[in-house]
């Protein structure tokens, strides 16, 4: 009796052709790991970058208290808040978010703090320079960046989970 089904043939991949994959496997791997090893470095540089254009923008905000107050009045439209209180709680924004931000303590919560800060400052300048309105999309991408993914392993919400396990 024959039987009219062919056996069917698999081509076994070539013996270099699996080695090369094999190497190119192990090379990805390493680029993820040292990828991976620069998460943190990464997002303390990012974190000190945000924090720094904001708290430097704070400073400046204090060193003219009657010019800031101008500045809120004439060129900053924040809605729904008094001149002086939209300054205050902007300028107080500047200032204490970014060291949390820096320190890693409620760094999400810093992040979105500042994102908040800087959509009010986007959204209150009647006219603002293609330039400038682009540095505020790199911070609010970094910003938002930190928000999603964290402050990394180099802050202070981490050391401080830490402590929290090794009291346990």
């Amino acid at each position: 009796m024959t039987s009219n089904t062919t056996p069917t043939s698999t081509t076994p991949i070539a013996a270099p052709s699996r080695a090369l994959f094999a190497r190119v496997f192990a090379l990805w791997r390493t680029l993820e790991a040292a990828l991976a090893a620069l998460q943190s470095p990464a997002a303390l540089l990012a974190r000190m970058y945000v924090a720094q254009v904001f708290f430097l923008s704070g400073l400046t905000k204090l060193r003219d208290w009657d010019t800031t107050l101008a500045l809120f009045a004439d060129e900053y439209h924040v809605p729904l808040l008094p001149t002086p209180v939209a300054a205050a709680m902007g300028t107080a924004g500047e200032l204490v978010l970014p060291v949390l931000l820096v320190l890693g303590l409620g760094g999400r919560f810093a992040a979105l703090g500042l994102s908040v800060v800087n959509v009010v400052a986007v959204v209150s300048l009647a006219d603002i320079a293609p330039a400038a309105l682009q540095q505020h999309i790199t911070w609010g991408v970094l910003l938002a960046g930190l928000a999603v993914f964290g402050t990394g392993t180099w802050s202070g919400d981490r050391l401080l989970a830490a402590l929290r396990s090794n009291q346990k």
